[in-house]
């Protein structure tokens, strides 16, 4: 019998990106205080992925904006965990926005001439 999946397994995951994200990520929707539960709750998710995937399966996965973990099936031992952060701009979004609305019209950044 296959030994239960916990959050307690992944303390060391945890701890890890807890202080990846307090020393690198700059986030304005989570604080550190907030950053913990949440990872914990998205833990539990892919945990609970994990544990109901199809028999031909071998991850469970769970994530929000900024955040992605990945469970991995581990074929000598508890699954393997990776958590990600996403990197997210809302600059990069208004930018994008911009440039598009800027070549609107346009074909290799040339105006098309009109017919006469």
């Amino acid at each position: 019998m296959l030994r239960p999946v916990t959050v307690e397994m992944f303390s060391l995951e945890v701890a890890n990106a807890m202080k990846a994200y307090e020393k690198y990520v700059v986030c304005i929707d989570k604080t550190p205080a907030d950053f913990e539960p949440i990872l914990t709750s998205l833990l539990e998710k892919a945990i609970s992925a994990y544990q109901t995937r199809a028999p031909h399966l071998r991850h469970g996965i769970a994530l929000d904006r900024h955040l992605t973990i990945i469970l991995s099936q581990n074929d000598s031992g508890p699954p393997l965990c990776g958590i990600y952060f996403n990197l997210h701009s809302p600059y990069q979004t208004q930018m994008l926005a911009q440039a598009s609305r800027g070549r609107s019209g346009t074909l290799g950044g040339h105006q098309p001439q009109a017919e006469k």
